[in-house]
């Protein structure tokens, strides 16, 4: 049996930070959420139950919460400082899709979260 694809996921990370334009987000700073689906084969990892074989969710997860530590004005920029250090750091991976969200924004609006997203491949 073979896999077509073969993704890890991780969703709904909750990270504060100091990301934004405005003085005022670097200051007070806000609540962002992360979904990411990292593509890479864990064929060996599904069959044998090791690490080895695998990406470790809590190293991507100190990787990510690392560079949402480092302040921007925009949230391109963050995801692309993300995307790039994962690739670094794993190289396992060959796709990352990142989903970041900034939580009540403050732009004037009834407005939830806005975000971005970027598919990265290696």
């Amino acid at each position: 049996m073979k896999s077509s694809s073969m993704y890890i996921r991780i969703n709904g990370l909750k990270l504060f930070a100091y990301h934004g334009v405005l003085p005022q987000e670097n200051k007070v700073g806000a609540e962002y959420t992360i979904d990411l689906r990292l593509r890479t084969d864990f064929a060996r990892a599904a069959e044998n139950d090791e690490l080895e074989g695998t990406v470790s969710y809590a190293e991507v997860y100190r990787s990510v919460k690392d560079e949402m530590q480092i302040p921007s004005r925009l949230l391109e920029h963050v995801i692309y400082r993300i995307a790039r250090r994962l690739f670094d750091e794993f190289s396992a991976l060959t796709e990352v899709n990142i989903c970041l969200y900034k939580q009540n924004p403050p732009m004037g609006a009834d407005c939830s979260q806005v975000g971005v997203e970027a598919t990265y491949t290696r």
